[in-house]
């Protein structure tokens, strides 16, 4: 979708006071699917914009379709300006720590006062309880909440390659608001919604709390666990690589054995039913090991392609660029990629994961400068060119 007034939530007006990932993430889903973004930034801009290493790629991947305003909130026309904004604003995204909106006189209880159809949305460490007022990040969440100790090998816990519960919490808030914006349809008014990082971590390990539940028996750490089917790992390839495959019915145990000619193994009624495999798993795993390594990882993956059976490559992030399906499909967006001020490099980044009538979300604004859009933004307020180039002079705003 490139058409904005086509977009689901185009007219959809959205003012986001956020950082780093788990509020840019919200953010980010709205503006895909046609809000109108203005990301508030400091007079000097984000510094997000200019973390090094594992967070180089924060603001380029997170920021997209969002309009810039930098911005002095701690100034007294700083603060006015955002204030007009905000009362013509359909939605409030924020993440700082609990208390930083209210001392800077934007806490809901006061925009609510101004702007009672508000959607005030609060992307937290976690929800109201005792420990509402602790500082979290995306490490301290996977910790406490469990999904650390998941992933790693008994006694090393170890958090998840890419910042899961960030994008999750900021999904979750992203649910919250279209829930929010559906009720006041009905009644008119607006409301607070929080999302949080230890709560989303918590229900992604749901199934393991289930698990204990059910059966009585703790869930170990993913490297060290029972799994529920004999054939589910990743196997060794005869070009040195690697492939995953899972066989997690009786029927693809009869297409695995078919297709690979192991008549022996499909004949083998101890072997008959999945319970009946795992039991038998030492047996028959290596069996299957020396089957697969007679294979290059291309030949191997055609040959279970041909068998629907389920089968992955061992895909690394940079390999993506270049992944078919999603070059056929628009998974891959054609953004400008930043350095810290965004130097004009071009790439491609994911796009949001689902279709709407067939089609997918693009790009109908690039990832913003800093300030680019102070200008425009305050003329839609109502200043006029003096008022803004004075501001600007004052370093209330920035601006390119």
């Amino acid at each position: 979708m490139s058409d904005n007034q086509a977009l689901p939530l185009s007219g959809i007006k959205v003012v986001e006071f956020t950082h780093m990932v788990m509020g840019p993430a919200a953010g980010l889903m709205l503006a895909d699917l046609g809000a109108d973004i203005i990301r508030i930034e400091p007079a000097k801009g984000d510094s997000t914009r200019r973390l090094p290493g594992s967070g180089a790629g924060y603001f380029p991947m997170y920021n997209r379709n969002k309009r810039s305003l930098c911005v002095d909130l701690k100034s007294a026309a700083g603060k006015e300006l955002v204030l007009k904004l905000v009362g013509e604003a359909d939605v409030l995204i924020e993440n700082f720590r609990p208390g930083t909106m209210d001392r800077l006189g934007f806490g809901y209880a006061a925009l609510k006062a101004r702007n009672s159809k508000l959607i005030y949305c609060s992307e937290k460490g976690f929800l109201s309880g005792p420990y509402e007022q602790r500082t979290a990040l995306d490490e301290v969440a996977q910790m406490m909440g469990g999904l650390a100790y998941m992933t790693g090998p008994p006694g090393q816990p170890l958090r998840a390659g890419a910042s899961v519960i960030d994008v999750q919490g900021g999904m979750f808030g992203a649910i919250a608001i279209l829930a929010a914006l559906h009720q006041r349809a009905e009644t008119g008014q607006g409301q607070q919604v929080i999302a949080s990082l230890f709560e989303s971590t918590v229900f992604l390990v749901g199934q393991h709390m289930a698990q204990y539940a059910v059966t009585g028996t703790a869930a170990a750490p993913m490297p060290a666990r029972v799994s529920a089917w004999a054939i589910y790992q990743v196997f060794e390839t005869a070009d040195d690589d690697q492939v995953f495959v899972g066989v997690v019915s009786d029927k693809q145990w009869k297409l695995l054995c078919d297709a690979f000619g192991l008549e022996e193994l499909s004949a083998d009624e101890t072997l008959a039913t999945n319970s009946d495999r795992v039991a038998s798993k030492e047996r028959l795993v290596p069996i299957i090991q020396d089957t697969f390594r007679q294979y290059a990882k291309l030949e191997l993956m055609e040959k279970l392609e041909k068998t629907g059976l389920p089968f992955a490559p061992i895909t690394r992030p940079e390999d993506l660029f270049d992944d078919p399906h999603l070059a056929a499909n628009g998974g891959l967006l054609p953004i400008t990629v930043t350095d810290g001020e965004l130097t004009g490099k071009q790439s491609k980044l994911p796009g949001l994961p689902i279709e709407m009538d067939g089609r997918r979300f693009g790009i109908h604004r690039p990832v913003p400068r800093k300030g680019q859009h102070t200008r425009e933004i305050m003329a839609e307020a109502g200043y006029s060119d003096a008022e803004i180039s004075a501001m600007i002079e004052q370093g209330t705003v920035g601006a390119e």
